[in-house]
């Protein structure tokens, strides 16, 4: 399994949406690297629900239900979407003002490359977003 990062903006869709759908697509992508980052997606892999733009803080996990399929929402057909299942949320928010300020999280692709919407997360930095979010990996 895997560990990801997907960002949206809570206006055009929040985790209260998520919840409410519970299976949803991520479309909308139009980044190639975030694009790859899907491509790589497998049913099972888990990504932290990131709220971007004004909050920038994780608030729950989704898990991959379906591998990327082309985007209805792209008129070239270059790019994907998965499907993502509601999973839990976090008990406690994790803003990237937290996470900038954990020494633990330096090499972090939200650090690294801001404007990346879909990212890899790697294992331990997974378990200590986790335990910071009040939730068990």
């Amino acid at each position: 399994m895997a560990y990801w990062l997907v960002k949206t903006e809570p206006g055009s869709w929040s985790w209260d949406d998520q919840v409410k759908k519970d299976v949803e697509g991520w479309d909308g992508v139009r980044n190639h690297q975030a694009a790859k980052n899907l491509r790589t997606m497998k049913i099972g892999d888990k990504a932290f629900f990131y709220h971007s733009v004004n909050e920038k803080r994780i608030v729950g996990i989704v898990e991959v239900v379906r591998e990327f399929y082309p985007d209805p929402t792209d008129a070239t057909g270059k790019f994907v979407q998965v499907d993502f299942k509601t999973v839990k949320p976090f008990k406690t928010p994790v803003t990237l003002a937290d996470i900038k300020a954990d020494p633990r999280f330096a090499e972090l692709s939200l650090l690294k490359q801001s404007r990346l919407s879909v990212m890899p997360i790697d294992d331990a930095s997974w378990a200590a977003i986790c335990e910071m979010g009040g939730v068990t990996p």
